[in-house]
């Protein structure tokens, strides 16, 4: 698709972006998070009412032409465009195939540096995919080998959702193998949601792996994961 054709799209929402900026809300956005970012200063309500409003007025377009817009939206590097591409990734889902995971993990090498735009691009359009295709999780334990912080933490949050139906408990118990002793905050803060959210369908089993796991797992990530146990497994988690 050429750019010619894509272009409109792309600068009627870098328009309606514009017009929507917010001193206050930019500000607050840059002392936020910790590394350096780049952002217009638009509330999120009004960023997902733009995403729906431009995705709608494109009509029908083929996840290929969809796929080509967000790759623009994410070179940008601006926090609210890359929301953006994270809504419009996900509203071609039930089109996606197994190979289009090769593209989401591209988005993440290239483009993803904070956790907010990783969760929005794992929990939804990641989360989605997987749940189409589960023999795709296998990939996940790949990325916790990366260099790379937000592959880390995506290899964990991409399963949130998922998770929360009772899906991947094998994987996810290997996912957390993987990064329990990992020295990034961020990463050991996505492990531990995503064990949280796998104790919705499995407390018993997430319970007997945060005990089995507690000397060596930072008390950041097991805080995370017993969150939503009862009283009883939270106090017995927590005695040293």
């Amino acid at each position: 698709m050429g750019r010619h054709t894509d272009q409109p799209a792309i600068a009627a929402v870098r328009s309606d972006l514009s017009a929507a900026v917010d001193a206050g809300t930019r500000d607050s956005a840059r002392r936020f998070f910790k590394e350096p970012i780049l952002v217009y200063g638009v509330k999120t309500a009004e960023v997902r009412r733009i995403a729906r409003r431009r995705f709608a007025e494109t009509g029908e377009p083929s996840k290929a032409r969809v796929f080509d817009l967000c790759g623009e939206l994410w070179r940008s590097g601006y926090m609210e465009e890359c929301f953006i591409a994270c809504h419009w990734s996900y509203e071609v889902r039930t089109q996606y195939e197994r190979s289009d995971l090769d593209v989401f993990e591209r988005w993440i090498d290239d483009y993803v540096s904070n956790w907010a735009t990783c969760d929005t691009l794992c929990n939804h359009t990641v989360g989605s995919l997987l749940e189409m295709y589960p023999d795709c999780a296998a990939r996940l334990e790949m990325w916790t080998g990366s260099r790379n912080r937000w592959k880390r933490r995506a290899a964990a949050v991409s399963v949130i959702i998922p998770a929360r139906n009772g899906q991947f408990l094998p994987e996810i118990l290997r996912i957390a193998d993987a990064l329990l002793e990992d020295d990034d905050d961020l990463v050991r803060k996505g492990y531990g949601w995503m064990l949280k959210a796998a104790s919705e369908s499995h407390v018993d089993e997430v319970f007997e792996y945060v005990v089995s796991h507690r000397a060596a797992m930072p008390r950041t990530a097991l805080r995370y994961a017993i969150e939503k146990m009862p009283k009883e497994l939270k106090a017995k988690a927590m005695a040293k």
